[in-house]
């Protein structure tokens, strides 16, 4: 269940998810120099439109896809909050994928695999690149870039897995029905 894990924050500490129980959560993997890192603005609406009705954001800044993620954690944050004003609150840099990732990670991918990309601009360049590298990428669960977001229930259930490439107006629709 989601509560077994703890996830270290962008300062240090470590955040306990059992806390968390009964909230609505969204774990998303960011990089601040990524084609979809404009994304940042439409979470930070998220979570001024729906924090206080019970919606928490767990960003956590991952460098594995295109070294789109570089700095320190506090460079990270300092991008974020000089370009889009987050406040919602971000975690350590971590791997999501392989044999360093986060065990938050391990157990999301293994409740919500990778279904496909949805239409977007960047759905066919994405496909290219992941068929040329790994002809059975498709059926792997692994998170296929940034901008990947998980959303969780008030009980701690894994509800829903959007790509990048996902319109956030999905995201909210599900975020609100949860609410």
């Amino acid at each position: 269940m989601i509560y077994d894990y703890k996830v270290q924050t962008g300062k240090g500490d470590m955040l306990d998810l059992a806390d968390m129980k009964g909230k609505v959560i969204m774990v998303v993997n960011t990089a601040t120099g990524c084609g979809f890192t404009p994304q940042y603005a439409p979470i930070e609406q998220l979570y001024k439109d729906y924090h206080d009705k019970g919606l928490e954001i767990l960003d956590i800044p991952c460098n594995q896809f295109g070294g789109q993620a570089p700095g320190t954690d506090d460079e990270i944050h300092e991008f974020c909050t000089l370009h889009f004003n987050t406040t919602f609150p971000q975690m350590k840099k971590s791997d999501v994928n392989g044999e360093n990732e986060l065990p938050l990670y391990t157990y999301l991918k293994s409740e919500k695999g990778f279904e496909g990309f949805d239409d977007h601009e960047l759905k066919p360049l994405l496909e290219k690149m992941f068929s040329d590298a790994d002809p059975d990428w498709a059926s792997k669960s692994d998170i296929k870039w940034n901008f990947t977001k998980f959303v969780i229930d008030r009980n701690g259930n894994v509800v829903a897995r959007f790509e990048p490439t996902a319109d956030m107006a999905k995201v909210e629709e599900c975020i609100k029905a949860l609410l």
